[in-house]
């Protein structure tokens, strides 16, 4: 589990920033403003950030659910939910969004002006909060 002071930092590319269009697959439908940001696969495991596959599909506080704040303004954002995998059945999370609502965060990105090259840091206040900072 993540503790206060744990952190990484992402730079954004236009897959991440645009995913519901920019996706190579035709899995499902073109989606016009989805985004994600990633969780690299060593802080995944090292944080203890869990998908779906390790929470039994239930969200869980500390492990695929965070409270997510806005680190200019300290307001709350949403929940950020951890989900996807790199490996079929890992247990470990590839990505974030707002409670499985890939739009919600593509705007809240864009009220950020994120675009490809942004940063952004994640950063654990508590094992259940965390801070999100666009760079």
């Amino acid at each position: 589990m993540a503790k206060c002071g744990d952190s990484y930092t992402i730079t954004l590319n236009d897959a991440q920033l645009k995913w519901g269009t920019y996706r190579h697959t035709a899995s499902r439908p073109v989606e016009i403003g989805e985004a994600y940001i990633p969780i690299p696969a060593q802080y995944a495991k090292q944080y203890k950030i869990y998908n779906g596959n390790h929470t039994n599909d239930y969200d869980v506080l500390g492990e695929n659910l965070f409270n997510a704040y806005d680190a200019d303004t300290k307001q709350f954002i949403d929940h950020f939910k951890a989900q996807g995998s790199s490996n079929a059945g890992s247990e470990y999370a590839k990505q974030f969004s707002i409670a499985g609502n890939l739009k919600a965060l593509g705007k809240w990105l864009s009220s950020k002006n994120a675009h490809n090259g942004t940063q952004v840091t994640i950063t654990w206040t508590s094992p259940e909060d965390i801070m999100v900072k666009v760079h």
